[in-house]
């Protein structure tokens, strides 16, 4: 798969005064060791280049010590400001980082959520072992199903009263979350230790809002702004919230027989191929199979960082995981933008010291540049041999989007005050905005794993989408149309937007691309697209 993982390398000479440039090696070796190691532990493999769990967990510890002696001998005020940018950099990488594989303990369990002493740290764990507890196992239609199949079935099953059972199967999953919405319901509690913990440290929501130099109330009212926009866009009629997806997706209905499952992989390696990123070229991992215990949530990570090798290049080698036991417009969706975070991390290269994801905003914002156009009808005509009317398949897109802008106000207006009733936040927000029937008994907010274990993380999806619309405007003026595939995209994006890593903020990567300050205007004309359409 790759050369020995943990091997003598260096940035060229001169980039870096000895003593860092040595914290640096060992920063990259650190990191990759614990990236085998994260890999085996998900279940995918039992060896990895070599080497079983133990030794790699070993191997963590030994680079940890190593790492940690070459951190001490450096001073940042010592450094000039480059080298003092850089040892930042790995500090803030290390201290983002995932606990470490060597020595851990038992990791809270779902039972752990009714704890009333459960810390932050322990809550979110728990939290999220409740959606592979429950979420993985929803019981409907007389079979087990897990979360990932549900939200793909609410898409496209025809009854009425079944999509009904299939939204009410998620009532364990919702009870193990806020038990009956009491205030010191396990996810009302975890909110008011996240509120607690932003007031300390800041949340996600000011992190992202910091990421394009706006403020909160700014953020708010650019998700309203777009709720508004997709309101207007949109049919009057209310909807039961579990027919929003069901009204929303004829596009995926149309296209469905065309997407089985086992056609996901290809059809994503040819577009990728077509855009100058082709994922078996790059050597992306990908992690599909489902399995017992299988993460509850579809990602993207760095297997290994990249890395001089003599004079040599070895370029960064992602994977993607996630679970496709169905096919479909959705799950297209999902693991064209997965694939999208992969072919971003293979283009990061630059020095050690920022090898590693960009603000968490722009990451999340770019993996969408190119899984949009899956709902483009000149896409779906290329690569499925059929297209859905340009209407339908907006309004597929979209409605998913502003779900994600849905749960972004609703994070943020929660955290803001944390003993609001979260039944009753997202009762509104869905009603006025989404056109969706009020239920206030209720929780279906708990869908997305990302509530559980990172409060304010669903602002990168909400507020991703408008620099999403923004950057696939500006690079469709640059480059010309990249839905049906353009071989310059690859090269074009990388240049400017991906080979830096953590070196640049979203804020500056934005401005030089758009020649000025990111607004939600892209993203509105967008869905005036489905208003021209109704």
């Amino acid at each position: 798969m790759c050369a020995t993982l943990v091997a003598a390398a260096a940035w060229p000479a001169g980039a870096a005064e000895p003593s860092l440039a040595a914290a640096e090696q060992a920063f990259l070796d650190l990191l990759d060791t614990r990236g085998a190691a994260a890999y085996i532990e998900s279940g995918a493999v039992d060896r990895f280049d070599g080497r079983d769990l133990d030794a790699w967990r070993q191997a963590v510890g030994l680079q940890q010590q190593r790492l940690d002696a070459a951190l001490a001998s450096l001073t940042a005020g010592t450094l000039p400001d480059a080298e003092a940018r850089a040892l930042a950099a790995m500090r803030a990488t290390l201290a983002t980082a995932a606990s470490e594989v060597a020595g851990e303990t038992a990791a809270p369990t779902c039972a752990d959520a009714q704890r009333r002493e459960a810390g932050y740290a322990e809550l979110r764990e728990a939290l999220t072992d409740c959606f592979l507890e429950h979420g993985n196992r929803l019981r409907y239609d007389g079979r087990e199903i897990d979360r990932g199949a549900a939200l793909a079935l609410l898409h496209t099953v025809d009854d009425p009263a079944q999509r009904r059972a299939l939204f009410e199967a998620f009532v364990p999953l919702w009870t193990a979350l806020n038990g009956r919405n009491e205030p010191d319901s396990p996810y009302r509690r975890l909110v008011a230790l996240a509120a607690a913990d932003a007031r300390d440290r800041g949340s996600e929501i000011d992190a992202a809002a910091r990421a394009i130099g706006i403020d909160s109330d700014e953020v708010e009212r650019w998700l309203v702004r777009v709720l508004e926009a997709w309101r207007d866009a949109s049919p009057p009629q209310e909807i039961e919230p579990w027919d929003y997806r069901y009204v929303h997706s004829a596009a995926g209905r149309q296209l469905d027989a065309a997407i089985p499952a086992g056609v996901l992989r290809p059809v994503n390696d040819r577009f990728f191929a077509d855009l100058g990123a082709d994922p078996v070229a790059l050597g992306v991992v990908f992690d599909l199979a489902p399995r017992p215990g299988k993460s509850p949530l579809a990602y993207s990570d760095f297997l290994a960082r990249g890395r001089f090798l003599g004079s040599t290049w070895r370029r960064p080698l992602a994977r993607v995981v996630g679970t496709y036991a169905e096919g479909g417009l959705f799950a297209l969706n999902e693991l064209v933008h997965e694939t999208g975070h992969a072919v971003h991390v293979s283009a990061i290269h630059t020095r050690p010291a920022f090898m590693d994801w960009p603000d968490t905003l722009f990451t999340e914002a770019f993996a969408d540049v190119p899984s949009w156009s899956v709902y483009e009808p000149a896409w779906q005509g290329r690569y499925l041999g059929a297209a859905a009317p340009e209407a339908a398949s907006l309004r597929a897109l979209y409605a998913n989007v502003v779900l994600d802008v849905a749960w972004s106000l609703f994070e943020l207006r929660l955290l803001r005050d944390p003993a609001a009733d979260p039944n009753a936040v997202w009762t509104d927000i869905t009603h006025r905005y989404l056109h969706i029937t009020p239920h206030p008994e209720w929780p279906w907010w708990a869908m997305r794993v990302q509530l559980a274990g990172n409060p304010g993380y669903m602002v990168n999806y909400g507020l991703g989408a408008v620099l999403a619309a923004a950057m696939r405007e500006r690079v469709a003026v640059a480059i010309g149309p990249f839905d049906t595939g353009n071989a310059t995209w690859y090269p074009w994006v990388s240049e400017r937007l991906l080979r830096f890593g953590s070196e640049r903020d979203t804020r500056s990567l934005m401005a030089e691309l758009l020649g000025g300050p990111v607004s939600p205007d892209a993203l509105l004309r967008q869905l005036q697209r489905c208003r021209d359409e109704r």
